[in-house]
Protein backbone atom coordinates (compact mmCIF):
# COMPACT_ATOMS: atom_id res chain seq x y z
CA UNK A 1 0.00 0.00 0.00
CA UNK A 2 1.37 3.45 -0.85
CA UNK A 3 0.77 6.25 1.30
CA UNK A 4 0.77 10.10 1.45
CA UNK A 5 3.82 11.81 2.90
CA UNK A 6 3.38 15.57 2.25
CA UNK A 7 0.34 17.63 0.76
CA UNK A 8 0.57 21.10 -0.70
CA UNK A 9 -2.79 22.84 -2.49
CA UNK A 10 -1.89 24.45 -5.12
CA UNK A 11 -4.14 26.48 -7.59
CA UNK A 12 -7.47 25.87 -7.37
CA UNK A 13 -8.62 22.56 -6.52
CA UNK A 14 -5.47 20.53 -7.09
CA UNK A 15 -3.10 19.08 -4.58
CA UNK A 16 0.68 18.09 -4.95
CA UNK A 17 1.14 15.32 -3.59
CA UNK A 18 4.14 13.26 -2.65
CA UNK A 19 3.72 9.20 -1.73
CA UNK A 20 5.76 7.10 -0.21
CA UNK A 21 7.47 5.16 -2.96
CA UNK A 22 8.77 8.83 -3.66
CA UNK A 23 6.45 9.97 -6.78
CA UNK A 24 5.01 13.15 -7.04
CA UNK A 25 1.95 14.52 -8.82
CA UNK A 26 -1.20 16.50 -8.84
CA UNK A 27 -4.43 15.31 -8.00
CA UNK A 28 -7.47 17.46 -9.11
CA UNK A 29 -9.90 17.60 -6.38
CA UNK A 30 -12.65 19.63 -8.01
CA UNK A 31 -14.69 16.53 -9.05
CA UNK A 32 -15.31 15.22 -5.48
CA UNK A 33 -16.66 18.66 -4.38
CA UNK A 34 -19.77 18.77 -6.96
CA UNK A 35 -21.01 15.15 -5.05
CA UNK A 36 -23.07 17.25 -2.58
CA UNK A 37 -21.87 15.45 -0.01
CA UNK A 38 -18.98 16.37 3.21
CA UNK A 39 -16.81 18.05 0.11
CA UNK A 40 -19.35 20.35 -0.40
CA UNK A 41 -18.03 22.93 2.03
CA UNK A 42 -14.42 22.40 0.22
CA UNK A 43 -15.55 24.90 -2.23
CA UNK A 44 -14.68 27.25 -0.11
CA UNK A 45 -10.98 28.14 -0.95
CA UNK A 46 -9.74 28.48 2.39
CA UNK A 47 -11.31 25.67 3.73
CA UNK A 48 -9.61 23.15 0.86
CA UNK A 49 -6.37 24.70 1.84
CA UNK A 50 -6.71 23.78 5.34
CA UNK A 51 -5.77 20.07 4.33
CA UNK A 52 -3.50 17.73 5.61
CA UNK A 53 -1.91 14.03 5.31
CA UNK A 54 -3.29 11.91 8.87
CA UNK A 55 -0.09 10.27 10.24
CA UNK A 56 -1.87 7.55 11.12
CA UNK A 57 -4.56 6.75 8.36
CA UNK A 58 -2.06 8.18 5.76
CA UNK A 59 -5.20 9.95 4.28
CA UNK A 60 -5.47 13.31 3.25
CA UNK A 61 -7.66 15.30 5.45
CA UNK A 62 -10.27 18.32 6.26
CA UNK A 63 -11.07 20.08 9.50
CA UNK A 64 -14.98 19.25 8.47
CA UNK A 65 -14.03 15.96 8.63
CA UNK A 66 -14.11 14.96 4.96
CA UNK A 67 -10.89 12.85 3.88
CA UNK A 68 -9.67 10.24 0.91
CA UNK A 69 -7.60 7.22 1.31
CA UNK A 70 -4.46 6.91 -0.48
CA UNK A 71 -5.13 4.48 -2.70
CA UNK A 72 -8.11 6.70 -4.86
CA UNK A 73 -6.02 9.74 -4.67
CA UNK A 74 -2.54 7.33 -5.93
CA UNK A 75 -5.10 6.07 -9.13
CA UNK A 76 -6.61 9.90 -9.88
CA UNK A 77 -3.23 11.49 -9.42
CA UNK A 78 -1.52 12.57 -12.49
CA UNK A 79 2.08 12.10 -11.83
CA UNK A 80 5.66 13.70 -13.53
Amino acid sequence: MVSIKSVKPKEKYTLLLTFSNGKKGLFDAEPYLQSGSVFTPLKNLSLFRSVRVNKESATIEWPNGADLCPDCVYLETKFF
